[in-house]
């Protein structure tokens, strides 16, 4: 029973400090790449939730319960997630394109992007960056909402911050007097 209950408690203090240890991971990651708050909160309540997940399933096979119970368990809530995000995939893409824009998206707030669309001028400026969509404005002031798993499919043109004005070409002019009678 006390060996039990050590393993527990084991298991609950590990789970805090590997929390601690993600969150603070996180927090400085968003800082260094100038993302909002509320996305770096959402972020770390993902990866929260699926390491508590592996450490609830960790705990329970050290407890003793047989490893063909737990991954019996284990994968009848796989797929019954399976069976209930089959339909909605592009829900499960995004949020999974999200998390990784989060950690790998070379674009921040604010940089003029244009994405290479055949159908559609999807260029402007980012405003928003969340875990279903980008944001982006465009010149004409539409603001357009592109889901994050295309952001990732397509490819994305880094814009200069401000279009460079276009210098008139002169013409090399014949630098010969004409006389004029």
């Amino acid at each position: 029973m006390t060996n039990t209950f050590v393993i527990a408690s084991l298991y609950i203090a590990l789970f805090i400090f590997g929390q601690r240890l993600i969150s603070h991971w996180i927090s400085r990651l968003a800082v260094n790449k100038q993302v909002s708050d509320t996305r770096a909160k959402l972020v770390t309540q993902y990866i929260s939730y699926l390491f508590f997940g592996v450490m609830a399933c960790l705990t329970v096979v050290s407890l003793g319960i047989e490893y063909q119970q737990v991954s019996l368990f284990i994968s009848s809530v796989f797929a019954v997630l399976g069976v209930a995000l089959v339909a909605q995939w592009s829900i499960l893409s995004n949020i999974t394109a999200g998390i990784l824009i989060f950690f790998v998206f070379p674009y921040r707030i604010g940089d003029r992007i244009k994405v290479i669309d055949k159908d559609e001028d999807v260029s402007g400026v980012i405003v928003e960056i969340s875990l279903f969509h980008v944001l982006i404005k465009r010149q004409d002031k539409i603001v357009i909402t592109y889901p994050n798993n295309l952001m990732l499919q397509k490819g994305v043109l880094k814009l200069p911050k401000t279009a460079a004005k276009t210098q008139p070409q002169t013409q090399d002019k014949d630098h010969t007097q004409v006389q004029s009678d």
